[in-house]
């Protein structure tokens, strides 16, 4: 990665004089968080917010990281899930619950003093259906690591080369991305989701999704595992484990995806802007 970037998102969040930090535990904002804190140091402050769609795993990491890193977290609950528009799960779902998200981040840095609330979004996600930038831009805020030009790639690097843990970690989008547009999101079907993913990452697996699908009769878990760990899935004796637990959490089929992880497999029917 060129030096120059790593230098220009320092230099934007100089400018910035002080910022508040969407936080999620994930590679693109605590690499943020980390920088904002190197640059400004008790002017940065990460939020994380808490709310049914995030693991209680993730959100015990992501503090652990602001202890190790030294970058001071405040947790802050959120309520998308009081909103009908959210829980009705439309294709722009992530719309309203970055809406709920600067809600309180706003007014929290307004009153603390905070300049700027600055969130993840990189060079990478130009393009991609993307519906929280729509209310980042209404909120009117920034996203340094784009406007540093830092691609994906780029920023795993430079995570790597400032001894962030995270550098290789799988995107782990919310909970609620699991669940097909148009089928409702409930606290009980994230409960489902996170105990299933929970459940294979102890049992191996680094990229995995478990997609959950309601049927006439009952639900279907969608497994979704990297390309190169579909093969340790079909062992018998795993398969057979995976069946039994998934079952027990109340998923009446449980289906291995032939085509593996990718990426926003749910968008694949959202048409996009050009």
């Amino acid at each position: 990665m060129a030096v120059s970037k790593h230098e220009e998102l320092r230099r934007i969040l100089r400018s910035f004089g002080s910022c508040v930090v969407a936080y999620s535990g994930g590679v693109d904002s605590v690499l943020l968080a980390k920088v904002a804190h190197e640059v400004l140091g008790d002017r940065s402050l990460a939020a994380i917010a808490d709310s049914p769609s995030l693991p209680r795993r993730e959100l015990q990491e992501a503090l652990e990281l602001g202890v190790r890193f030294n970058f001071p977290v405040r947790v802050v609950h959120t309520r998308e899930f009081e909103n009908p528009e959210y829980l009705a799960n439309p294709n722009n779902r992530c719309y309203f619950c970055k809406h709920e998200l600067f809600t309180e981040l706003i007014p929290l840095a307004r009153s603390e003093g905070f300049a700027v609330v600055a969130y993840g979004e990189n060079a990478s996600d130009i393009g991609d259906h993307r519906p929280g930038a729509k209310a980042a831009s209404e909120f009117e805020v920034r996203a340094p690591l784009k406007e540093a030009g830092l691609s994906k790639q780029e920023i795993r690097q430079l995570s790597a080369e400032l001894g962030l843990p995270t550098s290789d970690k799988p995107q782990l989008a919310c909970l609620s991305s699991r669940i097909p547009y148009g089928e409702s999101v409930t606290p009980e079907k994230l409960r489902m989701i996170e105990e299933a993913e929970a459940f294979l990452r102890d049992s191996g697996f680094h990229d995995v999704r478990v997609r959950h699908h309601e049927l006439k009769a009952g639900c279907l878990a969608r497994i979704e595992a990297g390309r190169d760990e579909l093969q340790q899935l079909l062992g018998l004796e795993l398969f057979d484990r995976v069946s039994t637990r998934l079952r027990s959490l109340g998923y009446h089929h449980v289906t291995l995806d032939l085509e593996g992880y990718r990426r926003g497999s749910l968008n694949a029917l959202v048409k996009t802007p050009r």
